[in-house]
Parts: C-alpha cells; structure tokens; sequence
C-alpha cells in the first residue's frame, strides 16, 4: 500500500467552466497530463464550524488567513472501520498548507463529535486539538462531487482536478448516510483546480488564456452556506464572466 501523504503546501487556483470549457480542457490536458487510476470517483467532506458559523463568515471575507476543519471519505459513505481523513486546512496569502491524519470513521467520529482522544498523537493531531479547544466546533455542512483529477507527466505532483455535480446539504450530517444533497452549481458545469508547488506550466497558462479562461473564487461550503443562509445575491453572478 503506498504511502498517504500527511502534509501538503501548495498553491490551488479555481476556475468555473461551462460544459464546452469542461470538454475543452480535459481534452486538451491529454497531451500534458494523465488520469490518476480512480478515474471518476466520489468525494464526501462534512465541514465543521462554530454554531454561529464564525469560520466561513469569516472565510467569505476573503482574509489574509483562515483556516478549515473537515473529515473525508473517498466513496459515497464511511462507516465503521471505513479510511477516512480528519483534514485541518490552512490558507496564508495566497498559499495552502494542509495537514491531514487517517482513522477509521468510528474513531474519527470519537474524535471530532464525542471529544475522545485521537488514535494516536503526533504534531498534526496537536495543531487539530487545539483547533478543537479554541473553535469548538460540529458538523455544519456536508459536501460531495465527482471527481476526475489529472496529474503532469514529466511532474507527478503538478495535479489538475474537475469537481462535477457538486452537492451539499445542512441535515443528516453524517458521512454514513451517503451522499445526497441540493446542487450548487449548474448541470455538467465544473470546479477546476489547480493544484502546483510553483509556478503554472506554459502551455497551461496559454490554454487557459486562449479561451478566456479566468480563476473564480468559488468556495463549495462558502457558496452553500450564503445560499442556505439567504443571502442576498446571486450565487453564480460573480463567476458568469469566467462561463460564457
């Protein structure tokens, strides 16, 4: 079994394509990238924050820093003795730091809802502790997609992903209770990110360039969050210059 990654720190840029940009880009990557071995898998993340959801308050702000908490499967549920990732991710100027620990959902859900010690303690565990401690924080959202990700031939750590019928929901705030909830975004449209320790590649800077393609801030939970919320707004409008 290969090794899971634990730390991340990278920069990620979103865009949101329309189904021709979609059909456009996957098909054009091909010649960089390749298809990482999962093909078209489901993610499920439930997102925790304070009961007056200070956190993605405050992430919609657009700080200088801020910082997440969640806990994810690969798959349309977890339970039992299911892999899951308890995942505390960070964003300072521009750049990502995550740092994730793997458990069973059971003892994950010890950890995180019935404030039992985590499986065994290390420096991330410490870091999400005290995110613990000082937020104290439950389930608020539950968020899934489809996902295809794409990772450069000659960089194996350049990746490219495609986020699809992402959906969200604010009850059954249970990873063992699938993955079903209300769409955030238009059918085949998609969240692409790119994911780089440096610099965008050339010939990824012209495709994107060639066919105006514009990064979007688009938070998953942010954007559920203020469309639940009621929020006065329109969701997308923000984004339609980078999907027509």
């Amino acid at each position: 079994m290969a090794e899971i990654q634990g730390v991340f720190k990278r920069y990620e840029k979103k865009y949101l394509l329309n189904p021709q940009q979609v059909k456009l880009v996957t098909e054009k990557i091909l010649e960089h990238m390749k298809l990482d071995r999962y093909g078209l898998s489901t993610i499920c993340s439930l997102y925790f924050d304070t009961e007056q959801f200070d956190l993605i308050r405050r992430s919609i702000e657009k700080p200088v820093y801020k910082e997440k908490l969640r806990l994810r499967c690969y798959g349309k549920s977890a339970s039992g003795s299911d892999t899951v990732f308890v995942e505390l991710k960070k964003k300072f100027k521009g750049v990502v730091y995550k740092r994730r620990i793997v458990m069973s959902y059971d003892e994950a859900t010890g950890y995180l809802i019935r404030g039992e010690k985590a499986p065994a303690e290390s420096q991330i565990s410490r870091e999400i502790d005290w995110f613990l401690s000082f937020y104290k924080p439950r389930p608020a959202a539950l968020v899934c997609y489809d996902r295809l990700a794409y990772y450069g031939i000659e960089d194996n750590e350049f990746r490219v992903t495609f986020d699809l019928n992402v959906r969200c929901r604010r009850d059954r705030l249970d990873l063992a209770l699938g993955d079903e909830g209300e769409r955030i975004i238009p059918e085949d449209y998609a969240i692409m990110e790119i994911k780089t320790k440096g610099a965008m590649p050339l010939w990824l800077c012209s495709l994107l360039s060639e066919n105006k393609i514009y990064p979007a801030s688009f938070s998953k939970y942010g954007t559920y969050y203020k469309m639940t919320s009621k929020q006065p707004q329109e969701i997308l409008s923000e984004h339609e210059k980078s999907v027509v």
